[in-house]
Protein backbone atom coordinates (compact mmCIF):
# COMPACT_ATOMS: atom_id res chain seq x y z
CA UNK A 1 0.00 0.00 0.00
CA UNK A 2 2.70 2.11 1.04
CA UNK A 3 4.75 1.44 -2.26
CA UNK A 4 1.98 1.76 -4.26
CA UNK A 5 1.48 5.11 -2.64
CA UNK A 6 4.49 6.22 -3.69
CA UNK A 7 4.90 5.31 -6.96
CA UNK A 8 1.68 7.41 -7.75
CA UNK A 9 2.99 10.02 -6.13
CA UNK A 10 6.80 9.55 -8.73
CA UNK A 11 4.48 9.14 -11.10
CA UNK A 12 2.30 12.58 -10.57
CA UNK A 13 5.33 14.64 -9.92
CA UNK A 14 7.04 13.40 -13.66
CA UNK A 15 3.85 14.20 -15.19
CA UNK A 16 3.08 17.30 -13.23
CA UNK A 17 7.39 18.01 -14.51
CA UNK A 18 5.67 17.16 -18.20
CA UNK A 19 2.84 19.29 -17.84
CA UNK A 20 4.58 22.60 -16.71
CA UNK A 21 6.92 22.50 -20.14
CA UNK A 22 3.70 21.27 -22.14
CA UNK A 23 2.02 24.38 -20.67
CA UNK A 24 4.77 26.92 -21.74
CA UNK A 25 5.48 25.49 -25.28
CA UNK A 26 1.46 25.77 -25.75
CA UNK A 27 2.12 29.67 -24.15
CA UNK A 28 4.96 30.02 -27.11
CA UNK A 29 3.34 28.82 -30.15
CA UNK A 30 -0.72 30.66 -28.66
CA UNK A 31 1.47 33.72 -28.70
CA UNK A 32 3.43 33.43 -31.94
CA UNK A 33 -0.36 33.36 -33.68
CA UNK A 34 -2.12 36.53 -31.46
CA UNK A 35 0.94 38.70 -31.58
CA UNK A 36 0.95 38.01 -35.24
CA UNK A 37 -2.77 39.14 -35.14
CA UNK A 38 -2.35 42.07 -32.86
CA UNK A 39 0.63 43.26 -35.03
CA UNK A 40 -1.92 43.32 -37.79
CA UNK A 41 -4.63 44.68 -36.20
CA UNK A 42 -2.69 47.78 -34.74
CA UNK A 43 -1.46 48.05 -38.44
CA UNK A 44 -5.01 48.04 -39.63
CA UNK A 45 -5.78 51.25 -37.36
CA UNK A 46 -2.52 53.17 -37.07
CA UNK A 47 -1.09 52.52 -40.74
CA UNK A 48 2.24 52.11 -38.92
CA UNK A 49 4.43 49.29 -38.77
CA UNK A 50 6.84 50.47 -36.22
CA UNK A 51 3.80 51.07 -34.15
CA UNK A 52 2.04 47.90 -34.79
CA UNK A 53 5.95 45.88 -34.30
CA UNK A 54 5.89 47.80 -30.97
CA UNK A 55 2.29 47.00 -29.51
CA UNK A 56 3.04 43.67 -30.91
CA UNK A 57 6.42 43.12 -29.03
CA UNK A 58 5.05 44.47 -25.66
CA UNK A 59 2.18 42.25 -25.74
CA UNK A 60 3.67 39.11 -26.32
CA UNK A 61 5.56 39.15 -23.28
CA UNK A 62 2.66 40.27 -20.54
CA UNK A 63 0.33 37.28 -22.70
CA UNK A 64 3.02 34.53 -22.64
CA UNK A 65 3.02 35.00 -18.84
CA UNK A 66 -0.79 35.43 -18.27
CA UNK A 67 -1.37 31.94 -21.10
CA UNK A 68 1.20 30.41 -18.51
CA UNK A 69 0.06 31.22 -15.02
CA UNK A 70 -3.76 30.83 -16.55
CA UNK A 71 -3.37 27.27 -17.96
CA UNK A 72 -1.70 25.79 -14.27
CA UNK A 73 -4.66 27.32 -12.27
CA UNK A 74 -6.51 24.76 -14.16
CA UNK A 75 -4.38 22.20 -14.22
CA UNK A 76 -4.07 23.14 -10.42
CA UNK A 77 -8.00 22.56 -10.00
CA UNK A 78 -8.21 19.94 -12.10
CA UNK A 79 -5.38 17.96 -9.89
CA UNK A 80 -7.18 19.11 -6.74
CA UNK A 81 -10.49 17.74 -7.65
CA UNK A 82 -8.48 14.32 -8.46
CA UNK A 83 -7.38 13.92 -5.16
CA UNK A 84 -10.96 14.92 -3.98
CA UNK A 85 -12.16 11.86 -5.74
CA UNK A 86 -9.85 9.46 -4.38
Amino acid sequence: MILDYLYKHRQAVVQNRRSHAISLYKAISWRVVGTLDTILISYLITGKWNFAISIGAVEVFTKIMLFYLHDRTWEYFKIRNNHKEE
